[in-house]
């Protein structure tokens, strides 16, 4: 994500790069922190301020606003989406693995977040949220890269509108988990096998549906 953002600007430069850099990092968890209270609609400059314990002139001598330190907390969420998936894909050896690693992934990022996840998912599509923005970003990007794995697996190029609709059905499936108090380790698991035959049904061939059927926990064979 091309975010800028703004350079010194009040109050007493710090003593060092590395403790300018720990106050910055400061102000950023602070931000965090404040938008998993209120979202980035409730957020303001006063209350990352009195959340970070710094004074005025110390925020604003790394940032704007109350939007710039909450694109670099998004941008740091976009890069360890997107590491996650990256590895996940590059060594996946077919679809199958990949459709498995890949959401493996995603969800051990989405667990990384804890009580932030729910107002960042939340706010996805929510035009108005600086956080809808850094979702397309994400999105794209992963799309990319699942495009390019299936086409040096020899498999046909899938249609964007079906790699779209898989990376949304795996988003509302994990806001689902996320925005109720059934985020135990069943119900995870639950939502974990219902996007893997979700990805099956919507990238694979017939042939992953059969070899997707000896993997364990992905189809319920009880009645």
């Amino acid at each position: 994500m091309d975010v800028k953002v703004s350079g010194a600007r009040r109050g007493r430069p710090p003593q060092t790069a590395e403790e300018a850099e720990r106050v910055r990092a400061h102000i950023v968890a602070a931000t965090g922190e404040v938008f998993t209270r209120v979202g980035s609609h409730g957020s303001s400059v006063a209350l990352i301020i009195e959340q970070a314990q710094i004074a005025r002139p110390t925020f604003y001598r790394y940032f704007a606003n109350a939007e710039e330190p909450l694109h670099v907390l998004l941008s740091e969420s976009d890069d360890a989406l997107i590491d996650r998936a990256t590895f996940a894909i590059e060594s996946a050896e077919n679809e199958v693995a990949m459709a498995i690693s890949v959401i493996d992934a995603y969800l051990d990022w989405a667990r990384a977040h804890g009580p932030m996840l729910r107002p960042l998912f939340g706010e996805l599509y929510d035009a108005a949220s600086p956080v809808s923005q850094h979702r397309e970003v994400a999105i794209d990007t992963i799309s990319r890269l699942v495009t390019k794995k299936i086409v040096e697996l020899g498999r046909p190029l899938p249609d964007p509108l079906d790699l779209d609709a898989l990376l949304n059905s795996c988003a509302y499936l994990v806001y689902r988990v996320s925005s109720t108090d059934n985020s135990d380790p069943a119900t995870v698991e639950r939502a974990r096998s219902t996007m893997i035959r979700i990805a099956i049904a919507t990238l694979g061939q017939p042939d992953d549906l059969l070899r997707a059927l000896s993997v364990p926990g992905v189809f319920r064979t009880e009645n």
